[in-house]
């Protein structure tokens, strides 16, 4: 029997690397609803990116002219060692997921036409644009979005890139994966600065992926014993979820090299708070060259490694710390003196 339309798409999309390929209609649903009612409800905080595009997260035929299908696209950045130490989250260790993953999506893109045998419209997006991935991901049968927000797939976990192609192709759509969470709270409960109001639910101001990576300013002083070492971002309600830990959890094979670029570099993988706050300005952007850690610029990741230092107590850190506290920039010298006083 000859493979249909939906069948071949998904086999290009494998044979690019990725994990997972599924296709779900190009409608958000109530998800855009929701989406709607997480912007009022002020969890966004400074991304006013999100509000200035809902109308185009919410109705994909904007960015792509008479759109039908997505085609969700997942990668797994789970790996073998232990990736708990140091203060970088885990997805930011290795080259930067947007262009890694964008080639291969575009990839995939130029494929539709010769596979449909037609013209055919499409735009692809790895976290670069208004889509709501991971609604189109779980309606795709990738997996279902947990009680941490993050999509869960029954067999790789959560530790997962997306992508989401928008074509004007009919394909055929997959079937939804259901909620496994049950009764289990260990993300909510383990949460260090209680991000999560209610299950399902995130308060991306609270949330330290925010604090460290997209807020501009302080960091509020309420969630900063909280922030405990890390410098960029926060993987604690992935790393105690049981879907992460089961015994047998394995890294899936890598015959195309995908993982290989993601895999963590040697800067980043084990960072030490002494290393980040020598960093210069030229050292900065050497080390930040094609990384997803260049997104919290060097002064917020200063600003981080400062909280970070205070809540290390590590007193070898202490002159480096009153360096900052006496420099010119108020926000890094405010960020000192209360590292300062924890230490002390």
């Amino acid at each position: 029997m000859t493979p249909s339309l939906t069948e071949r798409v998904k086999a290009v999309g494998r044979g690019l690397g990725f994990d997972r390929v599924g296709i779900s209609p190009a409608d958000p649903g109530r998800a855009a609803e929701r989406f709607r009612g997480w912007l009022d409800h002020g969890y966004a905080g400074e991304m006013q990116w999100l509000e200035a595009r809902v109308e185009d997260r919410c109705d994909p035929t904007r960015l792509v002219s008479g759109a039908r299908s997505v085609v969700s696209v997942a990668c797994s950045y789970a790996a073998d060692e232990d990736v708990t130490a140091g203060g970088i989250s885990r997805y930011a260790r290795g080259d930067d997921y947007h262009e890694v993953l964008g080639d291969r999506l575009r990839a995939l893109g130029e494929a539709l036409a010769p596979l449909a045998g037609t013209a055919v419209r499409a735009r692809g997006y790895v976290d670069t644009g208004p889509v709501l991935e991971r609604h189109f991901a779980a309606s795709a049968g990738l997996g279902w979005i947990g009680k941490n927000t993050c999509l869960i797939d029954p067999e790789l976990g959560s530790w997962l890139f997306l992508g989401a192609l928008i074509t004007d192709l009919a394909l055929d759509s997959d079937t939804p994966e259901p909620d496994h969470c049950g009764t289990c709270r260990a993300c909510l409960d383990a949460c260090p600065t209680d991000a999560f109001p209610e299950p399902y639910v995130l308060d991306a101001t609270r949330c330290l992926a925010y604090t460290t990576i997209e807020l501009g300013g302080a960091i509020p002083e309420a969630l900063r014993e909280g922030q405990g070492e890390r410098v960029f971002g926060c993987d604690v309600c992935q790393e105690v979820c049981p879907w992460n830990t089961r015994s047998g959890r394995g890294v899936p094979a890598d015959p195309l090299g995908l993982r290989t670029r993601l895999a963590p570099r040697a800067d980043w993988n084990r960072a030490s708070l002494g290393w980040i706050l020598a960093l210069d300005e030229s050292e900065w952007q050497r080390v930040t060259r094609r990384s997803a850690v260049r997104r919290a610029r060097h002064r917020g990741l200063l600003r981080n490694a400062l909280v970070a230092a205070g809540n290390s107590g590590d007193p070898v850190l202490r002159p480096v710390v009153e360096r900052f506290a006496r420099g010119d920039d108020a926000l890094l010298a405010e960020h000192a003196r209360w590292a300062l006083d924890r230490l002390a």
